[in-house]
């Protein structure tokens, strides 16, 4: 089971979102958007440019007006068409981009801004609370230019925790930041949300960050989820192939329809769960259906022994691994990912073999 699959996806749900749509002008952003976050989840809602997620969050911070469905928080319905609760009475927090600190605060003074209305001894505790949440206590009395953008960034997210928000909203929280404290980060912020107790979505382009933090993602495209579900499920069972090609990396490979359960690629026999004829856009199985087979790169095994050997095309040194972009016999090509030390040069031959514990089929393109 995938370490992401916990307890919480049990919970009731937090936030719902049904149905909703949203223009700007005569340009439709989002397209009857639906999906629902368990209280205590962290969610995601993942896309390349355009495809509408930060419009989403936008419309669920009450930022933005709905032109049709509806958004629930616990019970309350905070959207429709014409309603929308104010963003101050949705008891949301947010961290924003660009992380928006007061320069002329000091770091205690920014993550106390939501208390004011906090009796001082109140505002006291919760600031030491947080100050030691985020790992922020020794830094209370600099400005925000004097500490890293790793720590803004914690800033921000223990300004948006303090008045203790029902629901937190990052909007692309790390984009600002360089590849490897992004990384960190990360899961910096997923294990202080979950010390916190907090219910958050996230927003970004970068399936790195979604997957290192969120319980559950939905892929975003058009203005439409095209699939709502964890980690592992996006990467190993994708439901079109948007979704396969939007998530990790992989090749097609042309394949014959055996039967139910067997499909016969270039590489060799496959078993598994094959998805139904009628999903492969055939009558029968068996009679000469044709299907393309998504390969990641952990399906192809690196064997001097095998009997099946590819070209080596391309390589991308990844530190502990090597990406190889591999020719087959029929000049198609695959993507394997091989420890670092086996170091072969392009134009060389290697031995390969199949390692595929899912597999998954769509139509031909062409069908």
């Amino acid at each position: 089971m995938s370490p992401y699959n916990r307890s919480v996806t049990q919970a009731p749900a937090l936030l719902q979102v049904e149905g909703l749509r949203h223009a700007y002008g005569e340009l439709e952003v989002l397209r009857g958007l639906s999906f629902a976050l368990p209280r205590g989840a962290i969610g995601c809602l993942l896309g390349p440019s355009g495809c509408g997620k930060t419009t989403a969050l936008r419309c669920i911070a009450g930022f933005e007006p709905v032109r049709a469905g509806r958004i629930l928080l616990g019970d309350t319905v905070v959207s429709a068409p014409g309603l929308s609760l104010p963003p101050e009475k949705r008891r949301i927090g947010m961290v924003f981009q660009d992380f928006a600190l007061f320069p002329h605060l000091t770091v205690a003074a920014n993550i106390a801004f939501g208390l004011h209305a906090a009796p001082p001894s109140e505002r006291g505790e919760r600031l030491r609370e947080l100050a030691a949440l985020v790992g922020l206590a020794p830094a209370l009395q600099r400005y925000p230019h004097e500490i890293s953008g790793g720590q803004q960034q914690r800033v921000a997210l223990a300004r948006a925790l303090a008045p203790r928000p029902e629901l937190l909203l990052l909007d692309e929280p790390f984009s600002n930041l360089d590849i490897d404290l992004r990384e960190r980060l990360s899961l910096e912020v997923r294990e202080i949300i979950n010390a916190s107790g907090a219910t958050a979505i996230l927003v970004t382009h970068d399936q790195h960050e979604a997957f290192a933090m969120a319980d559950e993602i939905g892929i975003m495209h058009d203005g439409r989820i095209q699939q709502w579900d964890s980690p592992y499920n996006l990467y190993h069972r994708p439901v079109n192939r948007f979704v396969a090609d939007f998530v990790g990396q992989g090749a097609f490979l042309p394949a014959k329809v055996l039967n139910s359960r067997r499909v016969e690629i270039e590489l060799g026999v496959l078993e598994g769960e094959i998805p139904d004829a009628c999903q492969l856009g055939c009558d029968v199985c068996g009679r000469g259906c044709t299907a393309d087979i998504l390969l990641r790169p952990d399906d192809v095994v690196h064997d001097d022994a095998a009997p099946t050997q590819a070209e080596v095309v391309h390589k991308a040194f990844r530190g502990a691994e090597i990406l190889y972009t591999l020719r087959l016999g029929s000049g198609r090509k695959v993507l394997a990912l091989v420890p670092s030390h086996h170091n072969h040069a392009l134009g060389e031959r290697i031995g390969i073999r199949l390692d595929v514990d899912h597999v998954v089929a769509f139509a031909p393109e062409n069908r």
